[in-house]
């Protein structure tokens, strides 16, 4: 049987999501240091480990028929893949920044300046679509110092706290690019690898789903159902058991991660007591 090669970041931001994710889904495998392929125990999948710039080129390729990779990345690499899934994580943001004490009003303050970058692609169409003529300087590291050694007037980098441009002297002043952890694949998988691809995929979404919601349970009396019915729809419907409490029910629902206080904060106004919430592990539709 093929196995379906997945290619992920050794190390990084992106490393130990992609890893606790898999093995959510129930895949495990061993994770030496220093390895840089391993296999899956229970699941026809192999794990490359590579640096995040290299993986588009590996998918792209064929080396790897899949992986999970910064869409900042992939869209820098402009290499030919399909893009699968967005995994939920490894969110952050592409900014240009300037000294503190720099004068800003728009971009187009920087016309005819220098921008340090390590994304000149992406960084070259936002200043196109924004008709702004600048000099753009590209380095692979250590970016957020180009103002302070006069190697340019701005900076265009990652931001996810800002707190680094902050220890540099730098404030945040566009974002140009939103970015978070994607899942590609080679554009011509077999058949087989397809199929196993399917597979992880359901996997995948079963997990996600479950992060995104919570499970309660809920004691009410049964006037109050009707109200609690339009708060708690679940999945299809809220599942209803008599308790041994006459007049009262145990009410059994799933509410989303984004409306949890809000909902239970409704819930008690429309008479639940005794409400218990549990994680879910899985969510199967």
């Amino acid at each position: 049987m093929q196995k379906l090669k997945l290619a992920i970041q050794k190390k990084g931001r992106l490393s130990e999501e992609s890893i606790k994710l898999i093995n959510e889904c129930d895949i495990s495998f061993p994770n030496s240091s220093g390895k840089l392929v391993t296999a899956a125990y229970d699941f026809p999948i192999e794990i490359l480990f590579l640096r995040d710039d290299d993986i588009p080129d590996y998918v792209q390729d064929g080396v790897a028929d899949i992986g999970i990779v910064g869409e900042n990345v992939l869209v820098e690499s402009n290499k030919k893949v399909d893009e699968v899934l967005k995994m939920g994580f490894g969110k952050c943001r592409l900014s240009l920044a300037v000294p503190r004490n720099m004068q800003y009003n728009s971009i187009n303050d920087l016309a005819n300046t220098s921008i340090a970058t390590s994304y000149p692609r992406i960084l070259q169409n936002y200043l196109d679509a924004k008709n702004v003529k600048a000099d753009i300087h590209v380095i692979s590291g250590s970016v957020e110092i180009a103002p302070s050694i006069g190697l340019a007037t701005a900076i265009c980098d990652i931001v996810s706290t800002g707190s680094t441009l902050l220890s540099n002297g730098l404030k945040e002043v566009e974002q140009i690019f939103q970015s978070e952890a994607i899942l590609v694949k080679h554009k011509n998988l077999s058949t087989e690898k397809n199929e196993i691809l399917n597979n992880l995929l359901f996997r995948l979404e079963a997990v996600k789903r479950a992060q995104k919601n919570k499970y309660i349970l809920l004691n009410a009396p049964n006037e109050s159902l009707p109200k609690i019915f339009d708060l708690l729809p679940g999945i299809n419907a809220p599942t209803v058991q008599a308790l041994s409490k006459q007049g009262w029910s145990s009410v059994h629902s799933v509410i989303t991660q984004k409306d949890f206080w809000e909902k239970i904060q409704q819930l008690k106004e429309a008479g639940a007591e005794g409400i218990l919430v549990m994680p879910i592990e899985k969510l199967i539709y």
